[in-house]
């Protein structure tokens, strides 16, 4: 795909920017669009993941048949797999006639599930099998029916953690992960920044019949610093509140206003002090990046455990200095390689935290590790399958964390 018609498809779709990351993402999207193959696109919310399939959908063989985008994640646990595969009259209260779902709509056509990873385990099997087979049974009804529609889903979390979690089949995400399609988020196209606000600002001084704005060159390098959290949706919306509450009507004299980096901090939300800070794919890394993010969620649960431990302490409640011994049943030890490894962590001592473990040496990261082993252990009945599940790590470091402990 040659750079003018990667443009014409950018205008097509009114999408801003040269990223390399977004070009190699609308490109992917050309590539396998005359093909059947289903599409998982993963992306922060607010990145523009919706113009995806639609650019498939275009430029596929499908061009002519229907195409619907569906909200996973805005429709109700009790009605989603009647929207979804249809019902038949009676078949609950409130259904007073046979109703078709999405895929008897979009048969010929494609379907876009957004915010799939919010879907209940029980229509998880449902689309697992008209994903297979394109077999799909309405609610109420035991008649098979059989559909031909091309998925498209999208994801805003990490499908393979929800997977170690039990909250998302992994059958189900390898059939969906044919082909994946990485939307970057905006605080890694930050040339792309101030095109984006600038295209804005524009389009709602038309609309509001405004003067444009313009950016100094300290307020242009605090828009492109700032973290945006919100992604692309969130700069929309700054550029419409700044255009709003910053300009002026329009007058011949008056076409263009220059607003400086102290106004344009006043429109940019605050950052949480504990919100991680980003992890810059330039950098480059050993992991890939649901690697890290499964890593940074272990690390903030076992966290939350330790902070949790330690109010009971100085709270004046009484910590024994270990949990009754749970009886574990006997498994043989899993010989599977696993995806990785999870190292020993250790987490560097405040000067504060410091002193306070010299008083109590029982608030150890080791003891507590020891703790949260013992109970994950306790609240599943010895099921150390369960329990490492629980604690977000693999069976073999929970095997060799409760041989240190033998040892000793």
């Amino acid at each position: 795909m040659d750079s003018q018609d990667l443009q014409r498809l950018k205008n097509r779709y009114d999408i801003i920017g040269n990223d390399p990351a977004l070009n190699r993402a609308l490109e992917t999207a050309v590539a396998v669009a005359p093909t059947d193959l289903t599409v998982l696109i993963s992306g922060e919310s607010g990145v523009g993941k919706e113009n995806i399939p639609k650019i498939i959908h275009q430029n596929s063989l499908r061009r002519n048949g229907k195409y619907f985008a569906v909200n996973c994640g805005g429709i109700p646990e009790g009605t989603i797999n009647s929207e979804l595969f249809g019902h038949e009259k009676g078949s609950f209260t409130g259904a007073t006639e046979t109703r078709k779902g999405y895929f008897e709509e979009a048969n010929g056509g494609t379907l876009f599930l957004d915010e799939v990873g919010e879907l209940p385990m029980s229509t998880q099997v449902m689309l697992l099998r008209v994903l297979q087979n394109g077999e799909f049974i309405k609610v109420g009804s035991s008649k098979v029916e059989k559909t031909d529609v091309r998925v498209v889903a999208a994801t805003n979390v990490n499908l393979m953690y929800a997977v170690s979690q039990g909250k998302f089949r992994e059958d189900l995400y390898y059939r969906l992960n044919a082909i994946q399609i990485r939307m970057p988020a905006l605080r890694d196209r930050k040339d792309d920044i101030y095109l984006l606000f600038r295209k804005f600002t524009s389009d709602f001084s038309e609309k509001y019949r405004v003067c444009k704005i313009n950016l100094t060159h300290d307020a242009i390098i605090a828009l492109r610093n700032y973290r945006w959290p919100g992604n692309i949706r969130q700069l929309k919306n700054v550029a419409e509140t700044v255009s709003a509450l910053e300009s002026v009507k329009l007058t011949p004299g008056a076409e263009r206003l220059e607003i400086d980096a102290e106004t344009l901090r006043r429109y940019l939300p605050k950052e949480e002090e504990n919100v991680l800070p980003a992890i810059s794919a330039s950098h480059g890394s050993a992991f890939s990046e649901d690697e890290k993010k499964m890593f940074v969620k272990a690390l903030l649960d076992i966290r939350q455990e330790v902070d949790q431990l330690k109010m009971a302490v100085y709270g004046g409640h009484q910590a024994s200095h270990r949990l009754p011994a749970v009886p574990v049943r006997e498994e043989p030890e899993p010989q599977e390689p696993e995806p990785f490894e999870e190292a020993d962590w250790q987490e560097p001592e405040t000067q504060e935290q410091s002193s306070a473990s010299a008083s109590t040496p029982d608030l150890s990261l080791q003891k507590v590790s020891e703790d949260l082993i013992q109970k994950a252990l306790e609240k599943h009945n010895g099921n150390r399958k369960l329990a490492a599940a629980e604690l977000g790590i693999s069976e073999r470091t929970l095997y060799r964390r409760l041989s240190k402990e033998m040892k000793r």
